[in-house]
């Protein structure tokens, strides 16, 4: 197989500019180019599929729709949390992104979306749930993964741990 165009198992190395409502939310300008790890979701699916097959040094605009990116917007993912059950000395006010962990102990993003005398209305929804995602990316590099990121499925950048 030969190793010059983006596929399953390859790490690639890309610029890229994330474009929504055309306000750039993120690129690649500042902290050099992200790495990912082909075929193993690190990235948003329609992105990803669109990039197979593309060779170094090779750029492409892509249009991801919300059900290929950070999903629908789900008007059910709000819920009411007792006033009572933040901390005393957080700070709770619209628009605040907290994690949450749930009954699993998952961790989840959050955002307080709404708050009354008693309740506050967190929003679970992603912050691009619902965006149509425009990117503008570039091929920088691509490489074959070491054993411990294919065990991983995710890209080990050097000094950065998960």
């Amino acid at each position: 197989m030969s190793k010059d165009t983006v596929q399953d198992g390859l790490v690639v190395s890309m610029d890229y500019k994330l474009t929504v409502d055309g306000e750039v939310l993120d690129s690649s300008d500042d902290a050099g180019p992200l790495q990912f790890l082909a075929g193993y979701g690190n990235i948003v699916p329609g992105l990803e599929s669109e990039m197979i097959g593309m060779k170094v040094g090779e750029s492409k605009d892509v249009v991801v729709k919300p059900e290929d990116g950070y999903g629908e917007f789900d008007d059910d993912a709000f819920m009411d949390v007792p006033r009572n059950e933040f901390p005393a000395d957080m700070e709770i006010e619209e628009g605040v992104e907290l994690n949450v962990t749930d009954e699993d102990g998952q961790n989840q993003y959050a955002r307080v979306d709404s708050i009354t005398k008693e309740t506050v209305r967190l929003d679970f929804n992603h912050p691009l749930a619902g965006a149509e995602l425009h990117f503008s990316v570039k091929v920088v590099a691509l490489r074959d993964p070491t054993e411990e990121e294919l065990d991983h499925g995710d890209v080990h950048e050097e000094g950065h741990h998960h």
